[in-house]
């Protein structure tokens, strides 16, 4: 069976020729509403990483990076919300007994969709939310800056540093409670649609068997920066998108561009030491922001003064993908992108995006 023959695939394709990509520019005006999140739980999709005991499909990464590609491509903001919800039930397939009993299997058949609060671990050494054992369970108390799908989630998985610089993530229910008050949603260039909030945390308390995880900072920063260094299929479901809107003469060379990236990159990230070739992977992330950038430019150039419409696909793609420049962020990314970009100009070098040619510095150091 090929991937693209996957059942998990052909579902994702369906979502969104049925519902995502006709609803999109509405979508993004208006946001994401709960008959969409309706419709993605029941398309098994949530269930995608998740153990086969539990009732998810346990897909392989290629599938997993397939059916992303679709859904950012159709519905960047949908796309976005449900994104969400697979590091939960990663981490539960992992973690405390008592909370993967209660939780994974509701997770991973789509009866439950969770979001996430822990980027804030990687401002280490500060620590924006702090988590202390009171004896009966555990008080979190600080600021999320950013959290996505309130009111469009059930739970949310939220996570503390503990004055021993341990990182305790535990499940929340997804509403106002005591100790828990989310701001009004935020205005946002791109994606305001996702139902982003910043949440304050003033002695909510989270009782023991809603922990799902207790780790040290020091053993838990490893497997997230692996994360970052990878490049996020959404950049080439947006891609992609984008380049259906130009002429095949124009969107050829511009497609074969980010063919060979996305080849580069999916290499890299199905490398088995996911720490090694660390360079490589962060030079394949910006070369892929450079192709998707060209793409999503193409196609405003193409759409001429309409793309200036909020209602045009073409201006929604391109500040979709200027989202995924800072999605997932962190200092060691960001340092690798400006100076990619520095290093990056017209000229007659060696790397290509599309018609248009960016030098990259040689290795020997010759001009």
């Amino acid at each position: 069976m090929t991937i693209t023959d996957h059942p998990l695939v052909a579902r994702a394709r369906l979502l969104a020729a049925e519902l995502l990509e006709p609803e999109a520019e509405r979508v993004d005006q208006e946001g994401v509403p709960a008959s969409h999140i309706e419709a993605v739980k029941r398309s098994g999709l949530l269930g995608l990483t998740a153990p086969a005991a539990y009732g998810g499909s346990a897909a392989p990464p290629a599938v997993v990076r397939e059916v992303s590609e679709i859904l950012a491509g159709a519905c960047g903001s949908t796309w976005f919300v449900q994104s969400q919800h697979h590091t939960p039930v990663q981490i539960l397939a992992r973690g405390e007994p008592a909370a993967r009993e209660r939780l994974l299997g509701p997770l991973a058949r789509g009866e439950l969709l969770s979001g996430v609060a822990y980027a804030q671990l990687r401002a280490h050494p500060a620590a924006p939310v702090r988590a202390r054992h009171d004896g009966t369970g555990w008080r979190f108390d600080g600021t999320v800056p950013w959290y996505t799908g309130w009111s469009l989630n059930d739970v949310f998985l939220l996570a503390g540093l503990t004055e021993d610089d341990e990182a305790v993530f535990a499940f929340v229910d997804a509403r106002d409670q005591p100790g828990l008050r989310p701001s009004d949603p935020l205005r946002l260039a791109a994606l305001t649609a996702a139902h982003t909030v910043s949440l304050e945390l003033d002695g909510l308390r989270v009782p023991e068997e809603s922990v799902a995880l207790r780790i040290p900072y020091a053993e838990w920063a490893p497997t997230d920066r692996a994360k970052t260094l990878n490049t996020n299929p959404a950049v080439f479901g947006i891609a992609s998108a984008a380049l259906s809107l130009l002429d095949e003469r124009t969107a050829a060379p511009l497609r074969n561009r980010v063919a060979d990236v996305r080849t580069r990159a999916y290499a890299l990230a199905d490398h088995p030491a996911p720490l090694e070739r660390v360079a490589d992977r962060l030079a394949v992330r910006a070369e892929a922001y450079a192709a998707l950038n060209t793409a999503t430019t193409a196609a405003v150039v193409a759409g001429g003064g309409r793309s200036m419409s909020l209602t045009s696909k073409a201006q929604r793609l391109a500040r979709e993908g200027m989202f995924l420049l800072i999605q997932g962020q962190t200092a060691e990314t960001r340092k690798a992108h400006l100076e990619a970009l520095g290093t990056w100009g017209v000229s007659s070098g060696s790397c290509r995006s599309g018609g248009v040619v960016m030098s990259r510095p040689d290795p020997e150091g010759r001009p």
